[in-house]
């Protein structure tokens, strides 16, 4: 009966396109609840009972009836998607209210029913396990994504960033429908369960990395990541924050559905990741502190917490090839928590750069400042959600990358020489990131919410309704719940690894959730005492007059903004030294000589990511070049193109004669 309702609320959603305008939300948002309480019984079923729950279509599809199976995996992800996607709903009412005067009905009703087919889409294909299914609603998760991201199409900019996102999301799928051929002609099916069979019988990379290809892309991986940092920015807000907090995550879906069946290769599988996610991670903060967009800072931000969790995977993997089940276990469950908890910090923090957005007008945090006086509870959740991802105690953050530590230092009191050599090099990437996050998170919460206005805005900036503040207050509590009761939610996500082969015949270490139990004590004691010292700050601040004042530096008073540091000069030491890996452009005309009365002047400068320059953009402008050249095809005589499908068939006669095709 479940699934019949969850099929009906699917084709009921097109009852958006006819409801009046002032109704859509409210019809869209019944919807998706309906679907969050059906899926969601279903998840939190598969972990009560430690069953595979199963639910079968009433049709065919492909001349089989499509199957929901919900593991462990699949329920985890399934909860991770609905609590996201309903924080993003409560979100979307205050923000979408400037647009409910702006935009036509049908741009609204396509908008609302894209995010109800967005998310029943990510639900369907973390349960759908036959390849043709699968990837339909990989398909549907694509074109639904790409009608959000081109919300504000009318900015040919959006236009065209959407139609840039929806191109590499079709190359992923490509990658995805070629690795279901390959295990389709080797064992006749083509689909996730078909793939024991396959890896016990094939050499296990190279269809993996096939499958890596076309999940990382949607994950964001670099190389495979220029869509992201376009798309996040371009898209309104609510929509950024389900982009970054759970569509990546369904890639890495992809990525852990195919490791739990591989079953060799595992030092190949693990340098893959680890190569790839280091260089993420490293390269996806640099790029972060570099940015003026606090939108796209934050989606470089999304690259750099793949990268995190990819280093937990492929440590796991490591683990099995070196047989150290603390690195299996610490590794894996590292990285599945960090799922959890990138998708709560992360979707907080564009909810508060949304809302500022809103207020400001305006993403670029140079033109900010201030801000935190104006809109405290905004600024509030923005700095605690910036602390965890940084991964500082007391908050989530710090849980699922100590696992992560913790499994690497384990390994390094009994471990060779290759082994000692890969675990310092994984502490030292992890150790760079998080410094290196904090530096870009002291930048942004300081030149954005800190010190005085840079600029004027047409209308006084004023805190956000309770609809846009309310997500980020859920999201902040279950935050520091992570933070103060880590070890159940890490026996959660160990329950889930027995669903992976290669873990089978390892015993998960036990002191691991003492040792998370003391840290949570350690970090609930830590967050009473500072909210003692703040308590005990302001009864001693109600018998003082306070004053206020002008900023004093240095026996003077700073005579305006300008004197206060941008995010360019934050940031200009690092850009010395990562000047190779990043090509910095400025924006200035200087003073011509003959020039008495200058014009006002102004500087800016912008980092470019050289990875995304040299394999997308110069192969794209060469492509533009050559595309004349096909003209010549065009003569204007009939006898020429009739001699083409000639001269084709011809080609494709000599081609089956010899075989080749």
């Amino acid at each position: 009966m479940d699934i019949l309702i969850f099929q009906a609320v699917l084709a009921a959603s097109v009852l958006v396109f006819l409801v009046p305008k002032k109704f859509m939300y409210w019809t869209s948002l019944l919807f998706t609840s309906v679907l969050i309480i059906i899926s969601s019984t279903w998840a939190v079923q598969a972990f009560a009972t430690g069953d595979i729950i199963s639910r079968e279509f009433f049709f065919e599809f492909w001349d089989q009836k499509p199957v929901f199976v919900i593991d462990k995996l699949s329920a985890f992800f399934v909860l991770i998607i609905n609590f996201t996607v309903l924080t993003g709903f409560i979100y979307a009412r205050g923000y979408l209210a400037p647009y409910m005067k702006k935009k036509s009905d049908i741009a609204l009703s396509i908008h609302f029913f894209s995010l109800i087919w967005l998310h029943s889409s990510m639900i369907q294909a973390t349960m759908l396990r036959q390849g043709m299914a699968f990837l339909l609603v990989w398909e549907l998760m694509a074109l639904s994504s790409f009608l959000l991201v081109i919300f504000n199409g009318e900015q040919k900019t959006v236009l065209r960033t959407g139609i840039n996102y929806l191109v590499q999301m079709h190359l992923g799928f490509g990658a995805i429908l070629i690795a279901f051929l390959i295990v389709k002609q080797a064992t006749g099916v083509a689909s996730f369960d078909a793939l024991p069979i396959y890896f016990q019988e094939h050499n296990n990379f190279w269809l993996f990395l096939i499958f890596f290809f076309g999940f990382g892309i949607k994950a964001g991986f670099i190389p495979l990541h220029t869509w992201l940092p376009r798309a996040h920015p371009a898209a309104p807000t609510h929509v950024s924050a389900i982009m970054s907090a759970v569509i990546i995550k369904v890639g890495i879906y992809g990525i852990l559905r195919v490791l739990t069946h591989v079953q060799s290769s595992f030092l190949e599988i693990s340098i893959l990741i680890l190569v790839i996610s280091i260089i993420s991670g490293l390269m996806g903060v640099i790029l972060a502190i570099f940015q003026h967009d606090l939108k796209k800072l934050l989606a470089y931000h999304s690259i750099e917490n793949i990268g995190i969790i990819g280093i937990g995977i492929g440590v796991a993997v490591l683990g099995k090839y070196f047989d150290n089940s603390s690195l299996i276990f610490l590794g894996l469950g590292g990285a599945l928590l960090h799922v959890l908890n990138h998708s709560l910090f992360k979707s907080a923090l564009f909810y508060s750069a949304g809302s500022v957005l809103q207020a400001t007008g305006t993403k670029n945090i140079e033109q900010l400042g201030g801000i935190v006086k104006k809109m405290p509870a905004t600024a509030m959740i923005f700095l605690v959600s910036a602390l965890a991802i940084c991964g500082l105690p007391p908050f989530n953050g710090f849980i699922s990358e100590f696992l992560i530590y913790n499994g690497v230092f384990q390994n390094l009191t009994h471990a060779g020489y290759a082994n000692s050599l890969a675990s310092i090099s994984i502490i030292v990437s992890l150790a760079l990131i998080g410094g290196l996050a904090i530096f870009c998170f002291t930048k942004a919460f300081g030149v954005a919410f800190l010190g005085v206005s840079r600029s004027s805005f047409p209308t006084p900036i004023k805190e956000r309704p309770l609809s846009m503040l309310l997500p980020g207050v859920l999201i902040i509590a279950v935050i520091l719940t992570i933070g103060f009761f880590p070890a159940p939610f890490f026996q959660l996500v160990q329950s889930i690894q027995s669903e992976f082969s290669f873990v089978d015949g390892y015993a998960a270490p036990e002191i691991t959730s003492y040792t998370l139990s003391q840290i949570g004590k350690i970090n609930l004691i830590f967050a009473l005492v500072v909210i003692g010292l703040l308590v005990l700050r302001w009864v001693h601040q109600r018998s003082v007059s306070v004053r206020q004042g002008p900023t004093w530096g240095c026996g003077y008073t700073a005579a305006d903004y300008k004197h206060q540091y941008t995010s360019t000069s934050y940031a200009d030491n690092l850009r010395q030294i990562v000047q190779p890996l990043i090509s910095f452009k400025k924006d200035y005309k200087g003073f011509e000589e003959a020039e008495i009365f200058p014009e006002p002047k102004t500087f800016e400068t912008h980092g470019d990511d050289k990875i995304e320059v040299k394999l997308i953009v110069k192969p794209i402008n060469w492509l533009k070049d050559q595309l004349p050249k096909a003209g010549l095809a065009q003569t204007g005589s009939i006898n020429h193109y009739l001699l083409y499908p000639i001269i084709f068939m011809i080609a494709i006669g000599l081609l089956t004669y010899f075989g080749i095709i």
